[in-house]
């Protein structure tokens, strides 16, 4: 019996192929081939690496130089760029969901040097093997996902997802001891002292050996375009949890106040749920729970009514945060968010933050 069914393999081969394997039978280097069909060397390794087309005019020098016809060396490209099209329709739908430029740019993934193999580089960044394995992964998390959205802008899921990914990589280089949430919850007290610390360089190491002897990872990570994400929270193992920031705006208060909102995920809410952080009005009872957690963290309660009670005056706020042991932005902070005083006054106490290339 017949089977009329179409082959379809799931891999494709550039004509470059074909020209390596006659190059090397024939002891040629890229540059004396090069040389023969008059091209530059780059352009050879182009030709070679499948991004280049093959024009009638290369086919002839293809022709002279290798051998075969001007027709097999138009048919073989010509079914290569078909195979492309069928094979990576998929892939290209896929990869329209990751921000391939920052995740190249920051360094997750390394630059390929054909179109073709950035799937094999985002799959190996994700860890996985195939497409279908990184959906079934993947599948469910952003029903998992505490995710405060912002109003303003739109979140892409795969520039989330690729962030946390690179959360989980930098969590794996931190040594931790086991999870343990009263040790944790105990060192807060030490961690909000590292806030009138004014260099990142400076604070950010103690914060992340503070962390990690409670066993929780603490992971700085840039969020890529399309991600607005402040920070986020998983257990990554029973013993091991991610605490994950971005720095995404760049000030000490909304820094600080990130970390214990994290924090306070951590502590109150126990090691089967995700949280993401951005900006949104409507808050759920946890994440109201992690904001009065991070505030009163900062703020303790027996100095709130002195907080209340403070004029909007620079050197009243600083003398007010140095009684209190915390940066005199915090404080700006939340006399801001408990409407004291106007979200444009008094931002010259606050520190700036920028990211080095």
């Amino acid at each position: 019996m017949t089977n009329s069914q179409e082959f379809r393999p799931d891999w494709v081969s550039a004509p470059g192929d074909t020209i390596a394997d006659i190059l090397k039978e024939r002891e040629l280097s890229v540059a004396e081939f090069a040389q023969r069909i008059g091209h530059t060397t780059q352009d050879t390794t182009d030709l070679l690496q499948g991004r280049a087309t093959i024009t009638i005019g290369v086919a002839r020098r293809l022709e002279r130089a290798l051998g075969a016809s001007v027709e097999f060396w138009m048919s073989r490209d010509y079914q290569y760029r078909q195979d492309i099209g069928g094979l990576y329709a998929d892939e290209k739908e896929w990869l329209a969901e990751f921000p391939i430029g920052d995740m190249i740019k920051f360094g997750w993934i390394d630059p390929v040097p054909r179109p073709s193999e950035e799937a094999d580089a985002c799959l190996r960044f994700f860890d996985v093997p195939s497409i279908a394995a990184w959906r079934k992964a993947y599948a469910g998390i952003e029903k998992t996902l505490a995710f405060r959205t912002s109003p303003s802008f739109d979140s892409r899921p795969g520039s989330v997802l690729a962030w946390l990914r690179q959360g989980e990589i930098e969590a794996k280089k931190i040594q931790c001891e086991a999870w343990n949430a009263d040790r944790f919850k105990q060192s807060l007290k030490e961690i909000r002292s590292l806030t009138r610390k004014k260099d990142p360089a400076h604070f950010l190491p103690e914060l992340i050996r503070h962390c990690a002897r409670s066993g929780v990872a603490v992971a700085i990570v840039r969020a890529p375009a399309g991600c607005r994400a402040s920070g986020a929270t998983r257990f990554l193992s029973p013993k091991k949890a991610l605490l994950l920031l971005s720095f995404r705006y760049l000030t000490d208060d909304h820094f600080w106040f990130t970390f214990f909102h994290e924090a306070g995920h951590l502590v109150l809410h126990g090691k089967n749920s995700l949280f993401l952080e951005a900006t949104d009005t409507s808050l759920t009872a946890e994440e109201q729970e992690a904001n009065e957690f991070a505030a009163r963290t900062l703020v303790p309660a027996t100095f709130l009514p002195e907080l209340l009670r403070l004029p909007a005056n620079g050197r009243e706020v600083i003398r007010f945060a140095r009684r209190l042991g915390v940066s005199p932005g915090i404080v700006v902070g939340q006399l801001q968010h408990l409407e004291k005083i106007k979200p444009n006054w008094l931002n010259g106490l606050k520190r700036r933050y920028t990211w080095g290339d």
